[in-house]
């Protein structure tokens, strides 16, 4: 419980048994009783997989947890899965297992990777208004100011509908947008105008490097129905912000007590935050629900 879901670092948990029970527990014991409380949640961890696995909208994410490996997560407002794999990409996905089959929407901020799979798509609208800032602070251009407003208003919209009891937005509004959108994309293209063709033949020294504004707006381009998939689908959210949520616990674990040590190590702390996440989501007490898996006794989860 101090460990694991209060992230006390180790050498302060043993400080605490010492200060409370006077007798300290030593580091290698706390490590024991970690791999004891992973080992007793069992097939937990498979179940709470399909169960993310069979849901309508998931997010996914990762980040780097120590020298070569990965941690991902694939969360729901009601589950939280944590994996480590050495790769970041689509040889991990492949491996967690949720991706390949699953049917319903993905949540994420647009790694390459997940496009892999024929599920639908929904693209993280907190991290394009980031890079829109950015574009717009340092390149100046008209067309990412308007679609950061454009973005505003269209979340505006939606929370209002939603407020209401609506669970769509009218067809005109939706259409109304939809032109809005195109447009200001249309000008995004005229900030960017192709470079004149030199009468003198130059040597092709690969494709030139675009800005990260155009880029953006290729993107944008590309992309409107996963974008503004949340106009369209009230259950589809406007951002990623549950994995990133999620994800944050890891990085505020090796915040406090620094990189994990090994392989075990991050295994270990990924079941277990599973467990723990997953109960926090569906207002179970933590602590019960820990002595609950070290007494082998049944567990109170839903795995939808």
């Amino acid at each position: 419980y101090l460990n694991q879901y209060q992230l006390l670092p180790q050498k302060r948990t043993s400080e605490f048994f010492g200060d409370v029970f006077g007798r300290s527990v030593g580091e290698g014991t706390l490590n024991n009783f970690v791999s004891d409380c992973a080992t007793a949640l069992g097939e937990f961890g498979q179940e709470l997989k399909a169960g993310i696995g069979d849901s309508k909208v998931v997010h996914f994410d990762e980040t780097k947890a120590m020298s070569g490996y990965w941690v991902h997560v694939a969360s729901t407002g009601n589950m939280t899965y944590y994996a480590v794999h050495p790769n970041r990409g689509h040889k991990a996905m492949d491996e967690i297992g949720i991706l390949p089959t699953f049917q319903g929407s993905a949540v994420h901020d647009g790694l390459v990777a997940y496009k892999k799979y024929p599920c639908r798509h929904v693209l993280c609208n907190a991290h394009h208004q980031r890079e829109l800032v950015a574009v717009k602070e340092d390149e100046n251009v008209e067309w990412a100011a308007q679609m950061l407003d454009f973005l505003h208003d269209v979340k505006k919209s939606v929370d209002e509908a939603k407020e209401k009891d609506n669970d769509c937005l009218e067809s005109k509004e939706i259409k109304n947008f939809e032109e809005r959108y195109e447009k200001i994309v249309k000008t995004g293209f005229e900030a960017y105008p192709p470079e004149p063709i030199s009468a003198v033949p130059i040597k092709k020294r690969g494709r030139k490097k675009q800005s990260k504004g155009k880029n953006l707006l290729d993107r944008f381009k590309k992309n409107r129905e996963q974008i503004l998939a949340f106009m369209y689908d009230f259950k589809i959210p406007y951002d990623n912000n549950q994995a990133e949520r999620d994800l944050r616990m890891i990085k505020l674990k090796i915040k406090i007590s620094g990189t994990f040590r090994s392989k075990n190590g991050i295994l270990n702390f990924c079941r277990i935050r599973s467990f723990i996440s997953t109960m926090r989501k569906q207002g179970q007490r933590i602590l019960q629900s820990l002595s609950n898996v070290f007494a082998g006794k049944s567990i109170a989860v839903q795995f939808t």
